[in-house]
């Protein structure tokens, strides 16, 4: 309580945070073989890993199989309900076998428990996360993770919080060892993510958001005046300089004119040629975006110059694409 008579709710929150934390360290000081034996498991399984698990458990079964999926492993979740009325149909039992992880912090869920006969009568190995280590899913199961706390931050100890943010923690925790027995790359990550933003960085070439229309292009003789209308027509703040034979010879930026006319106090008779940068950079337009943001960035450069393998000038590459 405040001194007004109010809940602090700041100190409620740091102290729920705090007590969480404590029982994260406490699962990491826990961890032995049964945990190696889970890896194992899974990196073996020549089929899928399916996770299960109901109310709260379910959704934290949600997150653990999409991110498993997400990092490379085969992964799906499977509601218990559903899957005692017909979905067990989707566990293969034969030479691509799954596994299934078990989630319930009792180990003692009915739904749970259901669907044990049945995976036992497949051969099916189980990897049960639980908090009930002497519970019959704990018995059944042929490897038991302890996701035991000594109670819920619930201040009533009636609600999964705790239990679910361990039950979380040790799923990411196989999903990480499984990310580096794999040797899971960001290339790998973003073939899965191709909407998200590493996934436009790591799949996208510079061909598939090079400006290619509208080039602003200008000749070694072109009047600088005219070459500012270039420029601002095609609203790209630069000018490529090409040869009578369409070879790229400079390029022209607003930088470019500003520094010229800290020295000059004229613009009248200036050519293209007499303020071009020579030898611009250049990068294949086949070129991964996420390397293009590099060489920008070690070059200080807020453009590109796309090219073919012949050299030859395709598009322009702009910081904002």
């Amino acid at each position: 309580m405040t001194q007004d008579g109010m809940l602090d709710f700041q100190q409620i929150i740091a102290s729920s945070l705090q007590e969480q934390g404590r029982a994260l360290l406490s699962l990491s000081e826990r961890v032995d073989s049964t945990f190696v034996q889970a890896v194992n498991l899974m990196l073996d399984c020549k089929g899928r890993v399916i996770i299960s698990g109901m109310g709260k458990s379910g959704l934290i079964g949600k997150k653990i199989a999409a991110t498993l999926a997400s990092t490379g492993t085969y992964s799906f979740f499977m509601h218990p309900g559903e899957a005692f009325h017909g979905d067990l149909g989707m566990v293969r039992f034969d030479e691509l076998a799954d596994i299934v992880v078990l989630i319930s912090y009792s180990g003692e869920t009915d739904e749970v428990l259901k669907l044990i006969p049945s995976l036992k009568s497949f051969g099916t190995k189980i990897i049960a996360i639980t908090g009930g280590l002497d519970s019959t899913l704990a018995q059944n199961a042929d490897v038991v993770l302890d996701a035991s706390v000594t109670q819920e931050v619930c201040p009533n100890n009636l609600a999964p919080t705790t239990s679910t943010t361990v039950a979380l923690a040790i799923g990411d925790a196989l999903a990480v060892s499984l990310i580096k027995a794999r040797d899971f790359q960001p290339q790998d990550f973003a073939r899965f993510h191709p909407g998200g933003s590493l996934g436009r960085r790591l799949l996208t070439r510079v061909r598939d958001v090079m400006n290619k229309d509208s080039l602003p292009l200008v000749s070694l003789d072109t009047a600088i005046t005219d070459v500012v209308l270039v420029m601002t027509e095609t609203r790209t703040g630069t000018a490529l300089v090409m040869d009578a034979n369409n070879q790229l010879q400079g390029i022209i930026t607003d930088g470019d004119l500003r520094r010229y006319l800290l020295n000059h106090d004229s613009l009248k008779g200036v050519l293209a040629s007499d303020i071009m940068t020579r030898n611009p950079l250049r990068i294949s337009q086949d070129t991964k975006l996420s390397d293009a943001e590099v060489k920008m960035r070690d070059s200080h450069v807020k453009c590109l110059i796309a090219v073919d393998d012949h050299e030859h000038v395709v598009g322009l590459l702009d910081w904002a694409d």
